[in-house]
């Protein structure tokens, strides 16, 4: 009798439990239902889209990089923007002019006053075109008696393939005038480049892009890793041929264009140094020495050591990045 009492209370006891935790299951399923939320991400778009500007920008690039300033190396320039004023984006183009001129050796001048030559740019045409094509069923709006009825107000696209396709074009002249004669130096004709870029959806898939302002074609904004080339070191006083607008280059200034005020300001210290050796060895004693004959040596000290270039191997060489000339690590024995 007892034994069966003892089985009655455990199987009480087990249906409580389960039913205990069936109930704290329930609430909390309830609790998580009821604290269901939902994020949100502010967008925003500028005025013009991303495209558009890396057309324009393209298609200058392109422009400028095709000129010839090779006219101009040497000489002093100022370039005349005033016809640009109204151009879109013509801050851009100012500037890719000005780095143009820089990289054919061009001397650029912040006021006319300061130059022998003028370089007065105009804009015959910057701006965008756009035009799609579609294989399948465009958009057709419905008459309002269907939009009495419930129905949609219009049907929407069912494209198998579809393509858009922008354009951007860029036509600039310039030419080049002595400032004190006003005589023509060099002219430039007209000098017309274009970029493009397309979207492609096929039976619903992409965009597929391409164009000159992707590197290669693209799936949905995907681009291919690509390497770099090497950055050269470019000497401005040697003959050379001019380095292409879009490619990274650093330029060696030549030494003979150092500033007065710079080469005044090393003899002055140069001098000063001079003059307080002097003094300091009339102070201690010493016995002065002349420009270019070398000290009494003590007997008693023994010599520097000679710096010795290694016998194998080719001799380094430093490269300095204010010099054109390559100057060997190690002196001539």
């Amino acid at each position: 009798m007892a034994l069966l009492i003892e089985d009655t209370n455990t199987g009480s006891l087990a249906w409580i439990r389960r039913a205990a935790r069936a109930a704290v299951g329930l609430v909390l399923g309830v609790a998580c239902a009821g604290a269901v939320g939902c994020g949100t991400t502010k967008w925003s778009e500028t005025r013009r889209t991303a495209t558009e500007q890396l057309l324009i920008s393209d298609s200058m690039d392109q422009a400028v990089g095709r000129l010839d300033f090779r006219a101009l190396s040497g000489k002093k320039v100022y370039l005349d923007d005033t016809y640009l004023k109204d151009v879109v984006d013509s801050n851009y183009l100012v500037s890719s002019l000005r780095q143009q001129l820089l990289a054919h050796g061009a001397i650029l001048r912040e006021k006319k006053e300061e130059a022998d030559y003028i370089v007065e740019v105009r804009s015959g045409a910057v701006g965008t075109d756009m035009h799609s094509v579609l294989v399948g069923i465009p958009q057709v709006n419905l008459p309002p008696a269907v939009n009495a009825v419930g129905l949609p107000t219009a049907l929407p696209e069912i494209p198998l393939i579809k393509k858009t396709q922008q354009s951007a074009v860029t036509k600039i002249l310039l030419f080049a005038y002595n400032r004190k004669t006003g005589r023509p130096l060099w002219q430039s004709g007209a000098v017309l480049a274009k970029s493009d870029a397309s979207d492609v959806w096929i039976f619903g898939a992409g965009p597929f892009q391409k164009g000159t302002i992707y590197q290669g074609t693209q799936f949905a904004g995907e681009r291919l890793p690509i390497r770099l080339p090497d950055v050269p070191l470019i000497d401005l006083s040697s003959q050379r041929e001019p380095v292409s607008l879009l490619e990274e280059a650093f330029y060696a200034e030549p030494f003979t264009e150092l500033s007065q005020d710079g080469l005044q300001n090393a003899q002055d210290q140069k001098g000063s140094s001079t003059s307080n050796r002097e003094s300091t060895a009339a102070q201690v004693g010493e016995v002065p020495t002349k420009p270019g004959v070398s000290p009494p040596r003590d007997p008693q000290t023994p010599p520097p050591p000679a710096l010795v270039a290694p016998s194998q191997g080719p001799t380094p060489q430093v490269a300095s990045p204010i010099t054109p000339q390559l100057w060997p690590a190690f002196p001539p024995q």
